[in-house]
């Protein structure tokens, strides 16, 4: 049977799963960790703002409601440090390190040692999903019939390894070869996804500036001069496409795949690499085994859409062309004119009309509003702004669509 284009998930209107903080949970959060306060103070606050946060992005139009990452310190969240064979660390020796990284570079650059990390320690075996609480949380918060348009983004399962020299992700007296360590973590991803699946969840995004990181001309003239590289940067791609393929081989037949590519998304609205998807294209969108892309394309740093000729015509694209790193509001016109741009690719590239095309297409912000808790340079106001804006797009090109 050929592959079906999977609709509702995705919607027309998306957004990229972290929002905004609100002050109260921030000092909250911070007492938690001084110690001041106790884990169920810190659970009321976090479920109400979950609960209000809910309720803002239904009113605003959008199906695919997450909980904002409100529970989580960064994007990436607690998937790797609840498996056994992990361990978060906060001291690490920044020799470790690829320092063309771009993540990486941008803190070496800044004077900064790279912060916490999570590295393996032995062999790697899930032990429980840390996120099926909270979905569940999130769940009691709609309507049961909603439940499945529920969004929950998950870690790249890559995140643990590019960053790390060659030689350095794992002890090689628990993994022999990458082959072996990369079978460890699609089957803990794979036990992650029956588990949200098993409590409701049918709709995942992948958060993967990786893959963006191969689109980056500065990272590859650094693995290129890297002498403990024994592959090559496109090989090392094409070992994150099969890492993904065999972490999804067993999803339920009705759970939605996505992943989100973008080149980076710290404090202040911090962006770590630049590069069009141009020599990433044909192995990203022919062989990578996901229902959607969510890709950034609010600035020039994103290349152009001539990339998406390589889409097929069962795959969907979620256009990030609206910024979540800055306040200024983008013309309502200027940016249907590039959905419609980049839709003409689609129709070029698979010999389709343009509304066929359009049939794969929606619209976002390019990133989310806070990666990082502290969030972008961007205030409360500014992001509902921005929201309401891409809902805007999406009714006047796809009327009457969620």
């Amino acid at each position: 049977m050929a592959p079906q284009l999977h609709r509702n998930p995705p919607f027309r209107a998306e957004h990229l799963g972290s929002l905004l903080r609100t002050e109260e949970l921030l000092k909250t959060k911070t007492a938690y960790e001084k110690g001041e306060i106790s884990e169920a103070q810190l659970d009321a606050v976090e479920n109400k703002d979950v609960k209000e946060v809910a309720e803002t992005q239904k009113k605003l139009g959008y199906a695919a409601i997450s909980d904002g990452e409100y529970r989580r310190h960064m994007f990436w969240g607690s998937f790797f440090p609840g498996l056994e064979g992990f361990e978060e660390v906060r001291e690490v020796d920044a020799d470790v390190f690829r320092p063309y990284a771009p993540d990486v570079a941008a803190f070496l650059e800044a004077g900064h040692k790279p912060g916490e990390t999570v590295i393996c320690t032995g062999k790697i075996k899930h032990v429980g999903s840390t996120y099926t609480k909270e979905f569940k949380y999130l769940a009691s918060v709609v309507p049961p019939e909603e439940v499945k348009n529920l969004k929950i983004t998950l870690a790249a399962p890559n995140w643990y390894h590019l960053r790390y020299k060659e030689g350095k992700a794992y002890p090689k007296d628990v993994y022999s070869s990458d082959e072996e360590y990369f079978g460890d973590i699609a089957k803990a991803v794979q036990a992650e996804l029956q588990e949200l699946y098993d409590v409701g969840c049918r709709n995942v995004q992948f958060d993967d500036p990786n893959l963006a990181y191969f689109c980056s001309e500065k990272m590859l003239a650094g693995w290129k001069e890297d002498s403990l590289n024994v592959r090559s940067a496109d090989e090392t791609f094409e070992q994150y496409i099969k890492l993904y393929n065999d972490s999804i081989s067993k999803r339920p037949a009705d759970m939605h795949i996505g992943v989100h590519l973008c080149r980076g998304n710290f404090v202040g609205s911090r962006h770590f690499s630049e590069g069009g998807y141009d020599r990433i294209a044909t192995k990203l969108f022919k062989e990578l085994n996901v229902d959607t892309y969510y890709l950034e394309y609010d600035t020039p740093r994103a290349g152009g859409f001539e990339p998406l000729k390589e889409l097929p015509t069962h795959k969907n694209v979620i256009l990030g062309v609206v910024t979540s790193k800055f306040a200024a509001l983008e013309d309502k016109e200027e940016m249907k004119k590039r959905v419609y741009d980049a839709a003409k690719f689609i129709a070029e590239g698979n010999n389709i009309s343009l509304e066929q095309a359009l049939n794969q297409v929606g619209v976002s912000p390019q990133c989310g509003f806070a990666s990082h808790r502290e969030g972008n340079a961007i205030d409360r106001d500014g992001m509902i702004a921005k929201l309401k804006l891409v809902r805007e797009i999406a009714n006047d090109i796809w009327p009457g669509q969620l």
